[in-house]
């Protein structure tokens, strides 16, 4: 009997982006237009919902989303429009913020980053 890898056999190396999957409706439609405008950041839209890549890092401005949408967006807003997410997603009083690193979000999470030995 040979023991399985933990991997599967897949690509374990990472590939350095986070994002999410927005509702392609009119809020989720203005908040991808927001953040396309950011560098490194990438939209695809689909029939029913919208993709929000990003290399390293995202950040969902409220105020600035708010200001493209006319109305108060906050974190429930951004909730109600996104389905699902990839990396490590930190949500603020006025942002919410995706890493693809989740080392990077460990001031925002009390993650202790000293070597156990």
């Amino acid at each position: 009997m040979t023991t399985p890898s933990l991997s599967f056999g897949a690509n374990v190396t990472s590939s350095g982006m986070c994002g999410v999957t927005l509702m392609n409706n009119q809020n989720g439609y203005v908040v991808a237009e927001v953040m396309g405008g950011h560098e490194g950041v990438t939209i695809t839209e689909y029939p029913s919902m919208i993709r929000v890549d990003g290399i390293g890092k995202i950040i969902f401005d409220y105020d600035e989303i708010t200001e493209a949408l006319g109305e108060e967006f906050d974190g429930s807003g951004f909730e109600e429009i996104m389905s699902t997410h990839y990396g490590r997603m930190v949500h603020l009083d006025d942002k919410t913020i995706l890493f693809a690193n989740p080392e990077d979000a460990a001031e925002y999470i009390d993650f202790d980053l000293t070597p156990v030995e």
